[in-house]
């Protein structure tokens, strides 16, 4: 049945330029499937929002925000208020998988296993000497899209953070894991596949992530049986922990010289990950017989809210 649907898109976190595109990407999808669409840019204005929702008076709200108040559980609380249903995830989910050491923490209680990671300010950091072995990463705490994410490898003669960390940030210093990037898709109860997410540089960042040519999606991932086969339980054990709604994109690191399932680290979950031309969840979905506008379809009709 045909839906009044208001599209969010853009924001104003990091990833407000790739948010732009998945909220398009959306918008023709959904429109092309016969419902009326109203695309709304959202801006760091919670009543210019409110205005253009009870304009659009939709039927349900397609979340396309990434990253800080669109996937933190800030716009999720707005929509609450408002008691209209919204697709992806709740606001305890958003605002517990933003934080990515409340994440690990909260995982490693059903035996999901990360990298060792330990939290420090930007000045804490900055101000002291290596906090581990070498070498490691250093990421926000609660940013997404690897934006700031810096890898301090041997020869550094002191922690490094990334030009956009701002004073008093918090952040997550992370054993680096040597060996292979993969990535498990989840739409429901279901995990799509696994990705294995090759790219030049040192580690997956933002450039790589969202600019062509710079990284190559294998689908399915070229791994032993067991190593699939366990990136997804964990990945669907992460979604469901969490109480995610939707889908979500869990991101992994393998070292494949140890033994066993040894190697596999779970390195975070993405509640609304990108639906851009370059994106992964789309990617696996059409692996799994499944359109790009299907998909979106799919996650509308999923749309709740607990007000």
């Amino acid at each position: 049945m045909a839906k009044r649907v208001a599209v969010l898109h853009g924001g104003w976190s990091n990833e407000r330029e790739v948010s732009l595109v998945s909220g398009r990407s959306v918008a023709e999808a959904l429109e092309g499937r016969g419902h009326a669409v109203t695309l709304i840019d959202v801006q760091r204005d919670l009543r210019a929002l409110a205005a253009a929702l009870d304009a659009a008076r939709p039927d349900a709200v397609y979340n396309a925000l990434h990253g800080h108040g669109g996937e933190d559980g800030t716009v999720q609380g707005v929509l609450e208020m408002m008691s209209l249903p919204y697709t992806h995830s709740g606001v305890m989910a958003s605002a517990i998988a933003m934080d990515k050491p409340m994440t690990k923490r909260l995982l490693s209680t059903v035996g999901i296993r990360s990298p060792q990671g330990l939290e420090r300010s930007r000045e804490e950091l900055l101000g002291g000497g290596h906090p581990m072995a070498l070498p490691y990463v250093v990421k926000p705490a609660a940013d997404g899209s690897t934006c700031g994410v810096t890898l301090v490898r041997q020869g550094h003669n002191g922690p490094v953070v990334a030009d956009t960390v701002k004073p008093g940030e918090r952040l997550l210093v992370e054993e680096f894991i040597r060996g292979r990037e993969l990535t498990v898709g989840v739409m429901g109860d279901r995990a799509l596949g696994v990705t294995e997410i090759r790219y030049s540089s040192e580690i997956f960042d933002y450039t790589a992530k969202y600019t062509s040519g710079h990284a190559e999606h294998v689908i399915p991932a070229p791994v032993p049986a067991p190593i699939a086969e366990e990136a997804k339980r964990v990945a669907l054990l992460a979604h469901t922990t969490l109480g995610c709604r939707g889908v979500s994109r869990s991101d992994f690191r393998w070292d494949d010289a140890k033994p066993g399932l040894e190697g596999l680290y779970f390195l975070e979950i993405n509640t609304q990950p990108g639906f851009t031309p370059l994106s992964l969840v789309p990617e696996q979905a059409r692996h799994a017989d499944i359109e790009f506008g299907e998909l979106c379809e799919w996650i509308l009709g999923e749309a709740q809210c607990s007000a």
